[in-house]
């Protein structure tokens, strides 16, 4: 696996809230990330419903990779980061087009 890129997207998943572990994709536009997140909680309602899992209690999104600072400098802070458009909206509020 190669080191993240500036820009970079990854969905992120807990399928049972409290349970620490975290579930990522990498994915490479929001649209694709909006159609992941919905699969991954149908996929939780599906189990649910069908008795596979008694219970559930998810959460998700989008990050992107950031680079702080000047690459390899002391500044150099690389994170993954909540996404959000160029209106400062989320991936729930953003807007695929057809």
């Amino acid at each position: 696996m190669s080191a993240p890129k500036q820009g970079d997207l990854r969905v992120w998943w807990i399928p049972q809230i409290g349970m620490g572990a975290v579930f990522h994709v990498s994915v490479s536009t929001p649209a694709e990330a909006k159609k992941l997140i919905a699969v991954l909680a149908d996929y939780d309602i599906f189990q649910f419903e069908n008795n596979v899992t008694p219970d559930y209690s998810n959460v998700g999104g989008l990050e992107c990779f950031q680079q702080y600072g000047a690459p390899a400098s002391d500044d150099d802070f690389p994170d993954w980061c909540e996404w959000e458009d160029e209106d400062c909206n989320n991936i729930g509020d953003h807007e695929v087009s057809a």
